[in-house]
């Protein structure tokens, strides 16, 4: 068994994770998102749900052939054809695991199963054997069991321990368990099945109440030894435990838990703006660890406590989750070599080609903004290099609007180095540019989602617009930033548009 006072974390931003309402990922970006849970240190990834779909199956085969340091994860109900697609998906993984599962509440035996007792609990033997043919490293759930008879709970972890699982994983699949409930659960479990000491115990809760960090940290207080968990705590319905959080926790108080995880948080911040930009789920300014007023103070008190001594008013170093100094850091006048070097810092290394193409916007950007903070050259380099492979460019925005004037935008965009040029009019401008958009491109996008956020501060900050369009039955979401809020909106749509266009043609080669 693994060291007693180390937390293995389980991370499933990229099933669970990508379940949350409208949070879709492409191969790639889920590979982006892979390579950063990677880098944080994560010790098992699951990469999806195989057999639910080609998409699934494609996404978990793609994360399997490239992450070498984590362990990859495929999810399969107790069926055969579930764990064959796992197994397959896995195929190429260094490290891998089959994940079953199979409710165990009375509700979901009778209701949804429709299956007795008996029948599940043989269900759930006979797939933790199958599954064993192909992969050592087998984790069981039962699904719902914070609403499940305890009794039959300990059965079921004891059979699936005998034939091979070697984590159990005790969901609270709802969120309708609370601390002390669900801490003693863990506890019964610890006490009660005779062969747990062969298996790490698991948890997984749901933030139906606000409590899926509480339930966890509980949990690992009353011997759970795995946290499953997701980037910004995001996933179906109100989400799951955060992972930045959990690890936090641990970490600040270590005094009271005695517990560590192997996770690099200095990666927090980098993780789950990833995880934010190919989501389109924007991060609360109040969020735990990650939320960007998470270390800024605004009274009086506290910010004549932090000039005297940082640790009166702050329990944890911003550094230590990823923030690298705020303020001015760049201007108009900054040079290549330096903006090269603070990208370096804030842990962003280009191309030399994508390094000139973000330092021209760089050199824009400072032309209309006095200030220039590490907030924004991430946004220049999220909107200049790591968007999608560019076949239409807005090359010229022109518009008119105003009280009592109808809006009218012209836009001219770029294709294959031909320029076309449409104008239209609108509810409002951006409604305008979006109808000129369709009209030049001949494809009609419908506007499912709109937000923009102000990267930073002051009325010459850049604004960063997040679309979410549905093209031709397909649902994408891409981002745009300018100091200039119809350009930044127009920027979004095309990226959506080039989005489509990118992934229509990888069908095409497929």
């Amino acid at each position: 068994m693994a060291d007693k006072d180390k937390v293995f974390i389980f991370d499933t931003t990229l099933r669970d994770g990508e379940q949350a309402p409208g949070a879709s990922m492409n191969a790639q970006e889920k590979l982006d998102i892979a390579y950063a849970l990677e880098r944080l240190g994560v010790d098992i990834i699951e990469a999806g749900f195989p057999v639910i779909s080609k998409g699934d199956f494609d996404s978990v085969k793609m994360v399997s052939e490239h992450i070498k340091e984590s362990t990859v994860c495929g999810l399969a109900r107790c069926m055969k054809k579930d764990i064959d697609a796992a197994k397959d998906a896995l195929a190429d993984a260094k490290r891998k695991r089959i994940h079953v599962f199979l409710a165990t509440s009375k509700i979901h035996m009778e209701h949804k199963l429709k299956k007795s007792q008996e029948e599940i609990l043989q269900m759930a033997v006979d797939s933790v054997k199958y599954a064993k043919q192909f992969v050592e490293d087998i984790e069981f759930s039962p699904e719902d069991a914070s609403r499940s008879d305890r009794d039959f709970i300990f059965r079921v972890l004891e059979e699936v321990i005998k034939v091979g699982a070697t984590t159990v994983n005790i969901p609270d699949t709802v969120g309708y368990g609370v601390p002390d409930e669900y801490g003693d659960l863990i506890s019964a479990i610890k006490n009660t099945v005779p062969n747990i000491d062969k298996a790490i115990i698991s948890t997984h809760c749901h933030d139906d109440l606000g409590l899926a960090v509480a339930n966890s940290l509980d949990a690992v207080h009353k011997g759970a030894r795995q946290v499953e968990c997701t980037i910004n705590g995001i996933g179906e319905r109100a989400g799951n435990a955060s992972m930045e959080e959990i690890v936090m926790a641990l970490r600040t108080r270590k005094d009271f838990y005695g517990l560590s995880t192997d996770i690099r948080t200095q990666e927090f911040l980098r993780a789950s703006h990833l995880v934010s930009k190919y989501t389109g789920f924007a991060v609360a300014p109040n969020k735990a660890i990650v939320g960007s007023n998470a270390f800024r103070h605004e009274s009086g008190i506290h910010q004549d406590g932090i000039l005297k001594e940082r640790s009166t008013y702050e329990i944890m170093k911003p550094e230590d989750v990823g923030y690298v100094g705020t303020g001015l850091v760049m201007g108009k006048h900054s040079g290549r070599h330096a903006f090269k070097d603070r990208l370096t810092v804030l842990g962003v290394t280009l191309r030399d080609e994508d390094l000139d193409k973000a330092f021209e916007r760089f050199k824009a950007v400072a032309d209309k903004k006095k200030e220039v903070f590490d907030e924004d050259l991430i946004a220049i380099v999220d909107d200049e290099v790591r968007a999608v492979n560019v076949v239409w460019r807005i090359d010229r925005l022109a518009s008119q609007s105003g009280t009592n004037i109808k809006p009218m935008v012209t836009v001219a965009l770029v294709k294959d180095g031909e320029a076309r040029e449409r104008s239209s009019s609108g509810d409002g401008p951006i409604d305008a540019c979006y109808k000129a958009i369709d009209a030049i491109t001949g494809i009609k996008g419908e506007l499912l989602d709109y937000s923009i956020h102000s990267v930073t501060h002051g009325k010459d900050a850049l604004g960063e617009v997040t679309v979410k369009v549905k093209f031709k039955g397909n649902t994408i979401i891409a981002k745009g930033a300018s100091t200039d809020i119809l350009e930044a909106s127009g920027k979004a749509y095309i990226n959506a548009l080039n989005k489509l266009i990118a992934q229509e043609s990888a069908k095409k080669k497929a």
